[in-house]
Order: structure tokens, then sequence, then C-alpha cells
């Protein structure tokens, strides 16, 4: 019985990371609905392993269930995207006081600088997104506070999915390549105020983006 519960938990996220995946890289756009018996179709199981990741989802903050539709893929307000973008950069901000106080610490930074080598080669949205992401949770690492890597991992997909909009616009990932070197830079020097204040206008000019790209989707 054990065993089957576990089955049946580990296919559940299987189905919750597909469907991530679909969202991420715009397969799924908001307002799609989630039909329960197409997933139960492909992966050959009954709907409660879908229901189950559906559910999953939604305490992610990609899905929501809307009276008399059924799941859909959420859409977030101007706000909502906004809130998230700037508690992000409050997070990093206080993630590079704490490196001003603690140090720099080396190992990663080297972890940084393998991720960015990874992020130069790729060129599909969704993955360089995660890379991205993960750069910056290494970073966030670094301030060796567990208070504000808790809350940053709590950001999750909804900021991913946010950020993967950003990036699609032409000359952004070049740009943050380009941004994420000379952040390396600065932190191997030590040079903690360059870095913040790169890491502020960074954060910012992704803030910007995204409000040319909402503004030009609302005329």
């Amino acid at each position: 019985m054990k065993t089957d519960k576990f089955t049946q938990n580990a296919l559940s996220n299987h189905i919750a990371e597909h469907i991530t995946e679909q969202i991420i890289k715009g397969e799924l756009i908001p307002g799609d609905k989630l039909i329960e018996h197409i997933y139960a179709e492909e992966y050959g199981t009954s709907r409660a392993p879908v229901r189950e990741a559906i559910y999953l989802l939604s305490i992610e903050g990609l899905v929501e269930r809307i009276p008399r539709k059924g799941a859909v893929v959420k859409e977030y307000t101007e706000n909502e995207i906004y809130d998230l973008l700037e508690i992000r950069n409050m997070l990093e901000t206080m993630a590079i006081e704490r490196i001003a106080r603690n140090g720099v610490d080396q190992d990663c930074l080297q972890n940084m600088a393998t991720i960015l080598e990874k992020m130069k080669d790729e060129t599909k949205v969704h993955q360089y997104t995660q890379l991205n992401h993960s750069f910056h949770m290494t970073l966030v690492e670094m301030s060796k506070s567990e208070t504000i890597k808790t809350m940053y991992s709590r950001l999750g997909w909804p900021l991913l999915r946010i950020q993967s909009l950003s990036f699609a616009n032409d000359g952004n990932i070049e740009k943050s390549v380009r941004e994420h070197q000379m952040l390396i830079g600065f932190l191997r020097e030590e040079n903690i105020q360059e870095a913040a204040n790169l890491l502020k206008h960074h954060n910012e000019d992704v803030i910007s983006s995204m409000k040319k790209k909402l503004g030009s989707k609302n005329k």
C-alpha cells in the first residue's frame, strides 16, 4: 500500500513538472484550462495523480481554480508581477549587504562562474531563465542567511515565469550575460559596492522591461 502511494506521489510530481515546463515555455498561457483526462491519458493513469499535480501547482502559484471553469493557468496582475520582482530585489539587496559583512565565499563564486558559462551557450528562453535563477540563488546562498535563502526560494516558479517573459524580449539575454560577467568580476575583486550598484540597476531594468512589455500588451 505504501509503495502504491509512493508511486502515485512520484507520478503526481512528474506530471506537475511537465505542466510547469509547458507554462514556462509558453506552451500553456494564462487562462488555458488544464484538462485532467488529457494528462491522465498521456500518462496512462487515473485522474487522481493529475488532480494531485494540479493541487501542487496551485500551491506553487502557477495554477488557480475558477468556479465553473476548473483549473487554469494563473494570470498575474501587474501589481502581482511588480510585487514579486520588487521582493526579489529587496532580498538580493539584503544578500549583498550580508556578503559585504561576511566576505565573498569562493566556492559560491566558482559555482556562479560555472553557471554563467552555461548561460553563455544557452539560447532557449526557458532554459536560460532556469540557469539565471540558479545563478541568483547561488548569490543568495553566499549571504549565509538561511532566512533570506528561504524567503527567496518561496518566490519559486511564479518568479521564473515572469523572468522568462523579460528574457523573451530581444537583446535581454545578451545584456543579462554581460552584466552577470561584470558582477562576478566585482565580487572577485571584492568590490562589493560596485557589485551592489550593478545588481540594483540590473534588477531595476527587469522591472522596466516588464513595464514596457505589459504596456504594449495593454494598447
